[in-house]
This record gives structure tokens, C-alpha cells and sequence, in this order.
């Protein structure tokens, strides 16, 4: 026989359970939840007759949800004895009152608001990981989730944080909240903001901390295979080579073939700003991104800041070769007309990627020798000029 305690406790339990919150919280066919209260034995009808009834009684005295009884047969008594055999709790709000816990109840309670008034696509998130709201005040979650449906890779543009003037927030914010929006973005760019760094993905150089991977393709262009340099360094610092190779993402220098004068960049994701060094203008630039929206739209930044850059691997019928292996589902899309920095193929591709069920392609999963083969032919069409 369990107590009215002893189930209050296991509810409470429960509730600490990421998943079973998310199920619970956002699965409506997961109610009622039934917990089992379970029978006296013969034996304690028999002798334990006090102790029985104490428990009957405690029963009767619950309120919050519904106590299932049953009339039970015992050879020792002459009548059946009515029992309670489940406790039915039958939603979220019963799960809360019924653990008896004051947290449970509050955090139960401040769900149940944010859940009323934030992006359904953020749910999740926010029912799993209460470390992200529990210290802070409803209506900056709130405010949060909205802001980051606003903001896009490299909003900023190359300027502070604090600049930035969205949904109505104060000069702060993104500062005091940086964990939780770089979560919410991370659920809309599928994790790039994590990936990148906050400031690196929002384009701004306030914090100058992100660091480019930067990797000479041919020996003696460097001193090192390869090295790290903060972005707002390498904006004032010229590489020793006629050719710069910019790559979105730095997980793709295992693909790198070697080629002679030429150091590539990698890792820059939105972080653009940089790309205005003078020096650019002097080299001969190729540009790789993932094939999908938001890799042609930072292709665009890029060519708005270098208009001379070359892109590589980032074409339709290299797509259309590999889409059945290796396409996957755009989370979000970038816009829904492509920027003018594309020429009309590029924008045609654009086009036929936001129509796509599965309109990606990253990078990193091309096979390392047609990005080998394309980057030669990039380098000996520049070879003499």
C-alpha cells in the first residue's frame, strides 16, 4: 500500500525528468497518468485493521486528482471493503498540485505561461532545460524567444551587440541573456550559434574573440601547418600568399588539397565583417559554403565586402549529383527571395533549394575528391594571371 506521500514524492521525482516532462508537458495523448496505490494483503485486513483503515482514510481526504476505488473481497471480512487502487492525475496542472512540492508548482505554473506565449518551435527546448529560465523573469524569456526569430547570421554587420535594436530590447540584453538566445538559435540554425560563438554568428566584432583556423595549402607560406588568429587581426594582417581560400566551415580542411601560393581561412561561418581588409582586394579569393540558403546568403555577404571572390562547390548540378546520398532537411530557410549579390544562377539555385524538402547540402559531407578535383581547377584557372 503506498501513502498519498509516498506518490506525492514519486510525482516529484518524475518532474525532474527531462523527458517525461517533455512528454507530458507537450503531448496532450499522455494524459491521464495513472499511479498505482496498490491493495492491503490478507493479512492486513486481518490483523492490521487500524492500519488499513488510517490508509483508507488519507485516501478519502485527497482532493487533487481522481482516486480510483474498488470493492475487495477478503475471506476474513463479511463484506467487500471499498480500497483505492490508482491515483489518476489528469493533466499538468494536477501533476503540480498533486507532488506537493512548491518548486514542482511554480516551475509547473511558469511553463504553463511560457509555453502560452513563445514559438512553438522553442517548446522543447525551454520544457527540458529549465537551467536556461529558472533565474530569470517570465517576460525576458519571452522577449527572448521573439528575439530570436529576429535575429540572422551576421545581423550585426561588424557592429557592437549593443547596437542593436529589436523587439524592443535595451542595450543589454543579448548580454545578460547569451546562453539562452544562443540556445534558441541553435534550435533555428541547427547549431551554428554554438558552433561559431554568439558573436561570431551575429556578425559583430565587440568582443574581437573569434578565432579563424587559418591553414597554408603548399610548405613554406607559413612557419606553421596550421594556426589560430582572432578575425579582427587577420583584418589588418595580410596573408603571404596570392591566393586566399575562404571556407565557411573549418571542419572541411581534412578535404584541403595542397596548392601552391595559396592559404585558406576557415570557420569564418557569418562572421564577415573581416572580408573589408584592404589586402583581399590584392588576391585572388575562392569562397565555399554549404549548399543550401543560408550558405548563398553568406556567399552574398562575402561578395558584398570582396565583389572579385570566386565560389567553389556551390553550384545546382553538383547538388542534384549527391542530393540523393547526402541531402538533408534546411532547418530554417534564409529568406524567402534570394540576395541581389547573387548572379541570376545563383539566385535561380536559391530559388529551387527553398522549394526542396531537403534543400542542404553541407559541406563537409561532399566526397573529399570532387572537392580536391574543383579547388585545382579553381587554382589553374588563376595560375598566370
Amino acid at each position: 500500500m503506498k501513502s498519498p506521500d509516498t506518490l506525492a514524492a514519486t510525482l516529484c521525482r518524475q518532474w525532474q525528468d527531462a523527458d517525461l516532462r517533455e512528454q507530458r508537458l507537450l503531448d496532450p495523448a499522455a494524459w491521464p497518468v495513472a499511479l498505482s496505490i496498490g491493495r492491503p494483503t490478507p493479512t492486513q485486513i486481518q490483523r492490521h485493521t487500524a492500519q488499513v483503515r488510517e490508509h483508507v482514510q488519507r485516501w478519502r481526504g485527497v482532493e487533487t486528482g481522481n482516486v480510483q476505488w474498488q470493492a475487495i473481497s477478503y475471506r476474513s471480512v463479511a463484506e467487500p471493503v471499498d480500497l483505492p487502487l490508482h491515483w489518476q492525475i489528469r493533466d499538468a496542472e494536477e501533476w503540480a498540485l498533486a507532488s506537493g512540492h512548491a518548486q514542482v508548482r511554480d516551475e509547473a505554473h511558469r511553463l504553463q505561461n511560457l509555453l502560452a506565449h513563445t514559438p512553438p518551435e522553442f517548446h522543447r527546448l525551454l520544457v527540458r532545460q529549465r537551467s536556461l529560465w529558472c533565474d530569470k523573469d517570465d517576460q525576458s524569456i519571452i522577449t527572448a524567444t521573439r528575439l530570436a526569430q529576429a535575429l540572422q547570421p551576421g545581423i550585426a554587420n561588424g557592429a557592437p551587440l549593443r547596437t542593436l535594436a529589436l523587439c524592443g530590447i535595451d542595450s543589454k540584453f543579448i548580454e545578460r541573456n547569451a546562453p539562452l538566445l544562443r540556445a534558441l538559435l541553435d534550435i533555428r540554425f541547427d547549431g551554428a550559434a554554438s558552433e561559431q560563438g554568439l558573436d561570431a554568428f551575429l556578425g559583430t566584432t565587440e568582443t574581437g574573440d573569434h578565432w579563424l583556423l587559418v591553414a597554408p595549402l603548399a610548405p613554406g607560406l607559413l612557419p606553421f601547418a596550421r594556426l589560430r588568429v582572432r578575425a579582427s587581426e587577420l583584418q589588418h594582417t595580410p596573408l603571404p600568399a596570392s591566393r586566399v581560400l575562404l571556407v565557411e566551415n573549418e571542419r572541411c580542411l581534412h578535404h584541403l588539397p595542397a596548392l601552391a601560393d595559396t592559404i585558406a581561412v576557415l570557420g569564418s561561418g557569418a562572421d564577415l565583417a573581416w572580408l573589408q581588409a584592404g589586402w583581399l582586394r590584392d588576391c585572388r579569393l575562392g569562397y565555399w559554403g554549404d549548399m543550401d540558403t543560408w550558405g548563398l546568403q553568406l556567399l552574398a555577404r562575402a561578395r558584398r565586402q570582396q565583389p572579385h571572390l570566386q565560389p567553389l562547390l556551390m553550384e545546382r548540378p553538383l547538388f542534384d549529383r549527391h542530393a540523393a546520398t547526402l541531402a538533408v532537411v534546411e532547418p530554417s530557410l534564409a529568406d524567402a527571395h534570394p540576395p541581389a549579390e547573387l548572379d541570376a544562377a545563383e539566385q535561380t539555385f536559391y530559388r529551387y533549394l527553398s522549394g526542396l524538402e531537403k534543400g542542404r547540402i553541407e559541406q563537409e559531407f561532399l566526397p573529399a575528391s570532387s572537392v580536391a578535383e574543383a579547388l585545382r581547377q579553381w587554382h589553374e584557372s588563376n595560375a598566370g594571371e
